[in-house]
């Protein structure tokens, strides 16, 4: 048993398990973020311009379906299409893939000018690879 236990500090401390834990603390804080941006700025805006709130449109397709001081009252054999829902969703997904984007651009950009340092800093090592010597 003690075997067991040193053989999972050591998986567990190494680098990549780390980096995966550290990631998925940041990338649900980062959820939460795009969550409210959409939320309460996005989704408000695009309710403005289309004069209905986005995330309440649906289609019935079976059943009754009122508003009643505000609330939405269905009968029991109704059957609903919140296509609004979806539409919410679809935009969490393109901010984040904006973002997802954005950050790999610049993480390449970031090597890219490393690596071009890296090459002003020993111009003769470059040199010695393009010879082969």
């Amino acid at each position: 048993m003690k075997d067991f236990w040193k053989d999972f500090r050591g998986f567990i401390t190494k680098g990549n398990v780390l980096d995966l834990a550290i990631a998925i603390i940041i990338g649900t804080a980062f959820n939460q973020i795009v969550k409210s941006l959409v939320n309460d700025i996005v989704m408000p805006l695009v309710s403005l311009l289309f004069k209905a709130d986005m995330s309440n449109l649906y289609i019935l397709l079976r059943g009754e379906a009122n508003y009643i001081a505000g609330e939405l009252i269905l009968s029991e054999d109704a059957v609903l299409l919140t296509y609004g829902n979806f539409i919410t969703q679809i935009v969490n997904f393109l901010i984040i893939a904006l973002s997802i984007f954005v950050a790999i651009k610049f993480v390449q950009k970031m090597h890219t000018r490393i690596d071009e340092y890296k090459g002003n800093l020993n111009p003769e090592k470059e040199n010695n690879k393009e010879t082969g010597k």
